[in-house]
């Protein structure tokens, strides 16, 4: 058995799959380490695998002892962990609204922070901790009247997002004991990113004040969506400084070359399913380490499942067969067929208790 992510034997890990030969067959197993944070990025193009194997991932760090999985699921992939035996809870995402700090309030509503509706919205975020304190302390300054209405329909915009509670979605939550999937599919981009961004600093925050044992792994499935909003400069620091207080983070996209260089090349592990976009592929090879032997497109998967793993952090590459998942997945798409099918098969039913 070979472990990805470490030299060491000790330690937790996870079955990630097999040895893939070069006649097809399967080899010898491929373990995950999970006993250490990690950068990861996960990459494919649409129907290769790539949000199957962040599933796969998902369920090892379900199993395992000392983690705090949490998954940002914006295509509902993960949904239907609700129903399975096991411990995972899926959530309808809610944040404080001072878990966003006033440049990020101002970000997420398109502001200028320095004039306007911008500086308005900036000064009511300092002053309160929720998004109707906020609404009111700007319905009561002194701004001139188009200042003030500019700044109250940005914030009523906020409002009808319905992803901002006093509440909110506590640490405690996020850190617990099993699976947190934040069901974001019924989202748009800006309040997802709202959402995402107070989650990746809670995260963080929660490390570096220790209220929390536990290592947290945030996973973000379609992360492409996340890489231009709010929630690019959480990431970023969970991608260049979480490891440190023990943070790990899992980005699984169809489009790496929409994923900001910084974040590929602070990646120690790669998992690389088939790829046929040149910009996707170049912007891999940009960051492909020296110890890569041969043209990196070459090396690429062909068949769904199949992966090229690049660990940093013992130097190498693995070809791998993804394992099949214990859970259900949903990210199959849809057919036709399979609704005509079902149409069917019901009708049949229907017939026959006549």
């Amino acid at each position: 058995m070979v472990v990805i992510g470490r030299e060491e034997v000790t330690g937790a890990t996870t079955r990630l799959g097999r040895y893939r030969a070069r006649d097809g067959s399967r080899g010898a197993a491929v373990d995950f380490d999970v006993d250490r944070p990690h950068i990861a990025l996960v990459v494919g193009k649409r129907g290769s695998g790539k949000t199957y194997t962040l599933g796969v991932l998902a369920e090892g760090l379900l199993a395992a002892e000392g983690v705090a999985p949490v998954v940002v699921d914006p295509m509902g992939t993960f949904t239907p962990l609700d129903t399975a035996d096991v411990s995972a809870t899926v959530v309808d995402p809610s944040v404080r609204a001072d878990a966003l700090d006033p440049r990020q309030w101002c970000t997420v509503l398109g502001l200028d922070p320095e004039q306007g509706a911008g500086a308005l919205v900036w000064r009511a975020a300092s002053e309160r901790t929720t998004l109707d304190g906020m609404r009111s302390w700007v319905a009561g300054s002194d701004a001139a009247a188009s200042t003030s209405r500019a700044a109250a329909n940005h914030l009523a915009l906020a409002e009808s997002w319905n992803v901002f509670d006093p509440a909110g979605i506590d640490t405690e939550t996020l850190c617990g004991d099993g699976l947190t999937v934040l069901d974001m599919s019924g989202l748009a981009s800006r309040p997802a990113s709202a959402v995402l961004a107070a989650i990746a600093t809670a995260l963080y925050d929660a490390r570096l004040a220790e209220q929390t044992s536990r290592l947290p792994w945030l996973l973000v499935d379609e992360a492409h969506a996340f890489t231009d909003g709010v929630a690019r400069r959480p990431l970023r620091r969970l991608v260049t400084r979480g490891r440190q207080p023990g943070v790990s983070c899992v980005l699984a996209t169809q489009r790496p070359s929409a994923v900001p260089p910084t974040t590929v090349s602070q990646t120690d592990l790669l998992v690389a399913h088939r790829l046929t976009s040149t910009a996707d592929i170049d912007a891999l090879q940009a960051a492909r380490p020296t110890y890569l032997d041969g043209g990196f497109a070459a090396r690429l998967p062909e068949t769904t499942g199949d992966a090229l793993v690049i660990d940093d952090s013992t130097e190498s590459a693995h070809h791998v067969t993804v394992r099949e998942r214990r859970t259900p997945h949903g990210g199959e798409t849809p057919r036709a067929s399979d609704i005509e099918a079902d149409r069917e098969d019901g009708a049949r039913a229907g017939s026959s208790e006549i």
